[in-house]
């Protein structure tokens, strides 16, 4: 497919055919001979066949190849006359990242790491299909549905604080447990407090570089600090709801006049019936995975306490801020200098809100949204800040991670014969993993370089880097 280079770091996909919206790719020259392997860039001109699109359909620079959309797709939707689709939020719905800061230098935990690592991995029940201590009986599950990390704090798993500084305080409006099904409920009763599998991970870092010594400042970080970064989903739950929607709206869109260019790109309308039923369900499920990476930050506020031997106050663990990833979200933007509601699919996308926005918290609405962009294992990860040239070009979004290179069975077949876990060990990153398998997926040649995918969204202006994160140990499913 033609693409015509608007600038250094964007590229418009001409209208064409049925698109009612043009595509524009953000990633350098060099990122876009990878991005032409795979057939992202047809995805994202798929998505903007649909109805109610507005301006045009996006790809972040960490865009790969997805189900419908692409993974890194981010596109808008009229309120009232477009669509809402499953396949714009994802299976794993409200996948996302916390970052916690804590009262730790480097020399606090010096040849304690290894010991920290295998503490963390024997406390947070990891891998496919693994399930918690946490038990919840159908009553509790609608509870969660609704509430989401607020239903964590309230049960005690937390403080109120990290609600404060949590996306839409923990809770999307809108949720019906109603519209979730016995199926995704009885996955759901025994997985909060789960990290799960696949790219999931929970990752002690340290704060390499500082950026915007000011910005930092407010988010309360500093040089030589050690942090931690949480990244998980709404597990099973999530999953099933994402798959029943798929497979009610497939059947859906066959009584509609809309012609797909993709099966995989099923909707209904969002002011249908079947479109609100979506939005309530996903929502749930949105709600389930703030919970669950609350519990997950509990988890491991206790966990270092313990193996540290270090009080609460002592130890200072706060939540800087927690973004979805995989979401769909009723918003205002202005568009041709009118201010429209819209239904903004973030797919492999996260916010990216500037300074001033109601939706910041009060304690960063000087400087903006806190960011974050997780790297591989082996490399590094970024806190960034939002921007008002991203509320202007991107709907308030930036990209939320490296974006994968290989396949998951590209990635264990260039693994064959080496030992991933001692190459980190040998890097000073201690890992732990269920199977050599899962590590072989995720070794760092898998993703592109999270230092390249930044540098775009930086200079492109959509978010600005505040500082760099150098893993120290992980934990993967």
């Amino acid at each position: 497919m033609d693409l015509e280079k608007i600038d250094q770091y964007r590229w418009r996909i001409p209208m064409s055919g049925k698109m009612k919206v043009p595509g524009i790719i953000y990633g350098s020259e060099k990122m876009l001979s990878e991005v032409r392997k795979d057939n992202s860039i047809q995805q994202v001109a798929n998505v903007a066949v649909l109805p109610g699109i507005v301006k045009y359909s996006l790809a972040m620079p960490d865009v790969h190849l997805g189900y419908g959309f692409p993974i890194g797709g981010v596109a808008a939707f009229d309120w009232n006359e477009g669509v809402i689709s499953p396949g714009g939020v994802g299976y794993d719905i409200n996948c996302g990242c916390r970052l916690i800061t804590t009262s730790l230098e480097l020399s606090d935990i010096k040849g304690r790491m290894k010991g920290l690592v295998d503490a963390l991995f024997n406390t947070i029940p990891t891998g496919v299909g693994s399930s918690g201590n946490i038990r919840l009986n159908r009553s509790q599950e609608r509870k969660v549905c609704v509430e989401g990390a607020k239903w964590a704090v309230k049960n005690g798993y937390g403080i109120p604080e990290d609600i404060e500084h949590t996306e839409e305080g923990g809770a999307l409006p809108g949720a019906n447990p109603d519209r979730v099904s016995d199926r995704a409920f009885e996955r759901g009763k025994d997985q909060l407090g789960t990290l799960g599998s696949g790219n999931h991970f929970l990752e002690v870092g340290l704060v390499e570089k500082v950026f915007e010594p000011k910005t930092a400042s407010a988010f309360g970080l500093h040089e030589g600090q050690v942090t931690v970064l949480i990244h998980s989903g709404s597990r099973g739950f999530g999953y099933q709801i994402c798959d029943d929607s798929l497979h009610r709206l497939t059947q859906h869109v066959r009584t509609l006049d809309i012609e797909l260019p993709d099966r995989q790109l099923s909707c209904a309308y969002l002011n249908s019936p079947q479109g609100r039923d979506y939005f309530s369900a996903m929502a749930c499920a949105a709600n389930y995975a703030w919970a669950n990476r609350q519990i997950l930050m509990h988890l491991t506020r206790e966990t270092f306490q313990r193996y540290l031997q270090m009080s609460p106050k002592e130890l200072n663990m706060r939540l800087v801020y927690d973004v979805a990833h995989n979401i769909a979200k009723k918003e205002e933007h202005i568009v041709d200098g009118e201010k429209r509601t819209l239904c903004v699919h973030r797919k492999g996308a996260t916010r990216a809100f500037p300074a001033g926005h109601p939706d910041v918290p009060i304690a960063y609405r000087d400087v903006g949204q806190p960011v974050l962009i997780p790297g591989d294992m082996g490399r590094s990860s970024y806190v960034m800040v939002g921007t008002e040239k991203a509320m202007e070009d991107t709907f308030g979004s930036c990209c939320h991670g490296a974006g994968r290179l290989l396949s998951r069975h590209a990635a264990v077949k260039k693994a064959r014969g080496r030992a991933i876990y001692r190459e980190m060990e040998d890097k000073g990153i201690f890992v732990r993993a269920h199977g050599r398998s899962t590590l072989a997926e995720e070794m760092p040649e898998a993703y592109k370089d999270i230092s390249d995918v930044v540098d775009v969204a930086h200079n492109a202006g959509i978010a600005k880097k505040v500082v760099k994160l150098r893993p120290l140990g992980v934990i993967k499913g």
